[in-house]
């Protein structure tokens, strides 16, 4: 994925911006063309706008196997402007501690039922 200027966009009657680029290949005809999938996403990986896009002739032989080379293309035909590699944020890591089990936060059901035998149900109470 890549970083791109914003470009705003609209989303069921809501304005957003995007600002990340995503390419992936997802066909074409051997020694012909290449069709990729592309997405234009927000900051929370919201796709905001999408479709296919297709490299073909001197496009296609220049390519070879460089994506750089795929991503600057498609850029090119979709009017982009980008900006640097796509970094995902890091989930800062908390020093508190994790409940191990379930037992340390629920509260014991007065007159629980039991399955013995997985055939029986005892209760305090009838059923």
């Amino acid at each position: 994925m890549k970083n791109i200027q914003s470009i705003p966009t609209w989303v069921k009657g809501q304005a957003v911006t995007a600002t990340i680029f995503n390419l992936r290949p997802i066909g074409g005809e051997l020694f012909q063309s290449a069709t990729f999938y592309f997405a234009l996403l927000d900051s929370d990986l919201v796709v905001t706008a999408d479709g296919n896009l297709t490299m073909s002739g001197d496009a296609y032989n220049e390519w070879g196997n460089d994506d750089e080379y795929a991503y600057n293309y498609a850029a090119e035909k979709l009017n982009l402007v980008i900006t640097g590699d796509y970094v995902a944020p890091v989930i800062a890591s908390s020093n508190e501690p994790i409940v191990d089990t379930l037992n340390e936060v629920a509260e014991p059901i007065a007159n629980e039922p039991t399955v013995q035998d997985n055939l029986t149900v005892e209760s305090d109470t009838e059923i």
